[in-house]
């Protein structure tokens, strides 16, 4: 089971803390997530991913279509402090080019 926590921070940010595996059970979850804080007028988001422990092809793609959705709304998705399996993954697949992973999510925007 995974768990979610959605803050937003002083600066605008939308942060989304996803804590166990994200995979084809929890993706659709995560992509309500995004929806919701779109709705709410928040389109600059980060998923902070330190509490992710696994992420399999559901996942990523619940992350680019949060992506799409985003930049469509005049915004953008970032990704904060993978862990080594999500790491491993996005270089693997080439999306660390595309959802830009950084190491905090101070520094994402």
């Amino acid at each position: 089971m995974i768990e979610f926590t959605n803050e937003t921070l002083a600066n605008g940010v939308g942060v989304i803390r996803p804590v166990g595996r994200l995979n084809m059970v929890s993706a659709p979850h995560l992509g309500a997530n995004i929806d919701a804080l779109i709705s709410d007028g928040t389109v600059r988001l980060v998923v902070d991913l330190a509490g992710t422990d696994f992420i399999d092809s559901s996942g990523l793609g619940a992350l680019i279509t949060g992506l799409k959705k985003t930049r469509q709304a005049g915004g953008d998705l970032r990704l904060a402090n993978p862990t080594a399996q999500i790491t491993a993954v996005l270089e693997m697949t080439n999306l660390n080019r595309v959802l830009q992973p950084v190491a905090s999510v101070d520094g994402a925007y």
